[in-house]
This record gives C-alpha cells, structure tokens and sequence, in this order.
C-alpha cells in the first residue's frame, strides 16, 4: 500500500510539473513572438584606426539601443539613441553645405550632387575620433518601412523609449581588435626585349605601374573604381597589347617591359618602397623611365603628368613632348605638373615620389590636378562605378600605350598609330569593362586582405597570361598607421513595446500563474494544503540538559 500510495504522489507531481512546463512553454512562445527581429540587415562599420598612437574613425562596434530619425524633438537626449540617417537627407550638422550649379541635365546633377556629398562626408568621418558605432547600410525596403515608422512617432513627439517602446537596433558583435602584421603583396612581370646579335649590354627597361589598393569610411565598401581600379584596369590592358607585340620577334621591342601593381598605396605608397628596394642596382639603373597610373577613369577632357624633376628636365621633357604628341592626335589636353621633393618628409603624394627618391626618371599621369592630401582620393565611399566611365578609361590606355610604343619603336613626332581601332592591336572595350565591372565589387583595404587573398591572385594569374616571370613578394605593411578588425555586421532591428505594456503583461501572466498554481494544489492536494503553505510553521523548541 505504502508503495501504492508514493506511485501516486508521484503521478500527481509528475502531473503538477507537466502543467508547469506546459506554462513556461507558452511564455517561452510569447516571448519569441515579441522578439523576432523585425529585419535583420546587412551593415559596414566605419574605418578604426591610428596614425602615430592617435585614435581616428569609429572605436566601438557592439550596438544596442533604440532608433530615431532626424526628426528628433528639440531637446531630445541622443546619448543611448541611434539615428537612421539617409543620405540624401544630411544636414549641416554633419557636412558642410556646397552650393549647386544650374542647368544641365537633372539626373546627372543628381548623380554629381551624391558624389561630393560622399566625399564631404568622408572626409568628416576618417578625420574624426567617433566615441561611438557608425555603420552604414544600402537603402531597401525593410529600411525605409522601419524609418518611416520612426519619423512618424518622432513626429509627433514620441520617439522610441525604455517607456515607449519602438524599434531597437542592436549589433552583438565584440569589440574591435588591432590586426597583427597586416601584409602587403606586390606583383610584377616581364616582357623582355629582344637583343641584337652579340650584344652583352642590358637592355633599358620602361615600368608601367599602379598601385592596386584603396582606403575609405567603410573597409567592406571601398572599391575604387576609379582610384585606382582604373590604373590597374589600363595597366592589365597595356600588358595585354604589349604581349601580343613582343610575342613576335619581327614585333618585339628592344626595351624590356616592367609591370609592377604594388599595394600600400594610400599609406605612402609603402608598398612600392619596399617593392623598388627589393631590386639590384644593376635593374634601377637600367629603367628608363616610368609610368604610374592613377585615377583616369572620369575625366573630361584632360590628364595631368605629375613628375619631381623640373620640366626642363631633358628625360622629362621627353616624356611629355612623347605624350604630348599623341594626345593632340586623340584630341586629348595633358597638362604638366611639377612637384618637388622632401626627402626629410616621409610623405609621398604620388607613386612615382617613391622613384624620384631612388634618382630613377618617373611619372604620374592621373586626372587629379593636385596632390592629393593624405588618405584622399583613395577609392572611399564616392568612388563607386556609376561615377566611372570605360570609354575614357579607354581613351586613356591608348594615350599611353601609343606614346610607349612610339619611344620604343623610335616613332617619336611621326603619326603612326599602332593600336589603331579595328585593328588586332586596338583596345579591347569589352576587356576594359569586365575588370572595371570585376574591380568596382571587390574592396581592397590591404590590412583586410589575406596573404593569399583570391583577388590578389586573380591579379598574378591575369598578369602571367600577358607577361612573363610574373612573382608575387609579401611584406609588412610599415609605417605609422595601426588598423583594427570588425569591418562589417549585422544588424538586428526589433520591434519592441513599451516598458508600461510590459509590467502590465507582468502582472497579467503573474496572476494568470498564481490562479493556476492555487487551482492545481485545490484540485489534487485540497484546499487545506493550499492554506497550509501559507501558514507559519511551528518554531521547534530546543531542550537543554
């Protein structure tokens, strides 16, 4: 009997604990529902790094507070908010306001308009130290329905709260941490010229070179399409043409061809340093000259040749009579701009400083009419592929490659076209915007790159089909810059209720809870038992000896 009894106890706890689980399962239940990410979206955090021990960009990453829009009541505490901005809708408070121009057509104002307010905007950000996330995020659907519901309540006074409720965005990510050693790799390749007879001399060397990397806000957004997609985009298609040429003995120039795309650009042209120190003097002193290609994919009408040595320079005068030349041919300006240098400065604004420091003959033909300062024009934000055009990208591989063929070949001042149009040695368009098309999705923040990034090796295998003794020499990325990881997330956004809605479910399901407890002790154990609970025990007396 007394087994009897205890199986039935047991059975009745058994019971009495289902009950209780059946309840936990449906608060369980509601609060999944409650919490389900109203969107969850995919977001790019802003750049976080230092120069020389100095903190710049975002220095945090986790997010978990409420949102608001620029629609915020005046007075509002912004302190444990986070503004959804568009970027269409900036203010004052955040860029500098730049006047418009009229006339001309709507959309690409427009289009102008997007740009210089990306660039004013980059410039604020990456300058900056932001004691707090910054994340940016490509406009859909699910944004604008959650930004407008947030402009409304912010509207009308009563933007999201602890109290209120709202949307909440929230980021579980950790925090950032420095990346160890980051590295750089530098590729080259060979096309060698063709010796005479018995000839033992080195042959001179012409480098064609473009630094392939970038820097921006956003790490995960930073293509450069045009800084310097479009160098490397000219340099491959240079490559290519020149191939087909020296492939031929009958056709083969006697100058060895040098391609060089260095990384480490936007840090003092790093990579390029490290990449000439890595040659003999016997090969520095054999280069005639070289090419640096930068940013030549929006231009108008006009290019710019950056060189150290002063125009009266002989070896300089020759390169831009050279260009010169063929540019008015193309009906193409190019315009000559000299810049010394300080050797004491380590600060280099052009790629081919880093030759000029070297005593070897170097320039840069880029679309930009100023040295840039540091870490400008260096494929941020802005530099996207709506705002860069193949067809000039185009125009400007045939400006080089025709004034590299006529020095090579000894055509100089004669109007002899070698990559004439039609031609099997014309410009490949469709080449040219393929690897445009291929670059403007790929962000190449060097620091974020592996050592065997599969870019960087599409770059090699691309290089080896048009030339030879193609090689690939990693590095340290040196200097005075130090970057931290956490370039992209995502972000959760919840639709949550307010405090008051929830102490009032509290209470609601706390009640719901005691009712079910005191029904389930009545209906097995008796009322008696339920009123036992709460009765005081009685105190136990202590005998003594």
């Amino acid at each position: 009997m007394a087994f009897s009894k205890n199986s039935g106890a047991g059975h009745r706890g058994l019971q009495e604990s289902m009950y209780s689980v059946i309840s936990l399962v449906f608060i369980l239940v509601a609060c999944v529902e409650l919490c389900d990410a109203a969107a969850a979206i995919d977001v790019y955090r802003l750049i976080e790094y230092d120069i020389s021990g100095s903190a710049f960009g975002s220095r945090f990453a986790a997010l978990n507070h409420h949102a608001a829009s620029l629609h915020f009541p005046s007075g509002a505490d912004l302190s444990r908010t986070v503004l959804i901005i568009p970027l269409r809708e900036l203010n004052i408070t955040f860029v500098r306001v730049f006047n418009s121009g009229n006339g001309g057509n709507k959309q690409v104002h427009e289009k102008e308009k997007l740009k210089n307010l990306l660039a004013e905007l980059e410039r604020l950000l990456i300058h900056a130290n932001l004691p707090y996330p910054v994340y940016f995020a490509f406009e859909n659907d699910e944004i604008d329905t959650v930004l407008t519901d947030i402009k409304k309540n912010d509207a009308i006074g009563q933007p999201a709260t602890a109290t209120t409720g709202g949307y909440k965005l929230v980021i579980p990510t950790p925090e950032p941490k420095k990346v160890a050693s980051p590295t750089i790799a530098n590729i080259q390749g060979w096309l060698s010229g063709l010796k005479a007879d018995g000839d033992t001399n080195q042959l001179p060397t012409i480098a064609i070179v473009a630094s392939y990397d970038t820097f921006g806000a956003a790490p995960a957004l930073s293509v450069g399409s045009d800084s310097n997609g479009s160098g490397i985009v000219a340099l491959l298609e240079i490559a290519r043409l020149f191939s087909l040429l020296y492939s031929n003995p009958k056709t083969r120039g006697k100058y060895n061809l040098l391609f060089g795309l260095t990384s480490g650009g936007p840090y003092n042209y790093n990579g390029t340093q490290k990449w000439l120190r890595s040659f003999d003097q016997r090969l520095r002193e054999s280069i005639d000259y070289a090419i640096c290609l930068n940013s030549i994919g929006s231009w108008d009408n006009e290019l710019w040749i950056h060189v150290s040595k002063p125009p009266e320079n002989a070896y300089i005068k020759q390169i831009f009579e050279g260009f010169s030349n063929v540019a008015e041919e193309l009906d193409i300006k190019v315009g000559l701009k000299h810049k010394k240098i300080n050797i004491s400065n380590p600060r280099v604004a052009w790629e081919h400083e880093q030759f000029s420091r070297l005593r070897v003959t170097a320039a840069t033909l880029s679309e930009i009419p100023v040295a840039p300062e540091l870490l400008e024009s260096t494929g941020g934000l802005f530099d996207s592929r709506q705002f860069v055009n193949e067809t000039v990208i185009t125009r400007g591989v045939k400006l080089v490659a025709e004034s590299l063929a006529r020095h090579i070949y000894g055509h100089q001042g004669k109007n002899v076209q070698i990559f004439a149009d039609g031609g099997s040695l014309a410009v490949n368009p469709a080449y040219v915007q393929s690897w445009l098309d291929l670059l403007s999705r790929t962000p190449r923040v060097a620091p974020f790159l592996s050592k065997n990034d599969p870019f960087v090796m599409a770059l090699k295998k691309e290089l080896a089909d048009h030339t030879d003794e193609v090689n690939l020499q990693h590095d340290i990325l040196e200097g005075m810059f130090t970057f931290y990881d956490s370039t992209s997330a995502i972000l959760n956004i919840y639709q949550v209720a307010s405090v008051t809605f929830d102490l009032l479910s509290l209470l609601a399901l706390g009640s719901y809870l005691i009712v079910l407890f005191c029904f389930l002790v009545i209906t097995t154990r008796g009322l008696d038992d339920l009123i036992s609970l709460f009765r005081r025990p009685p105190s136990r007396k202590v005998k003594t000896a």
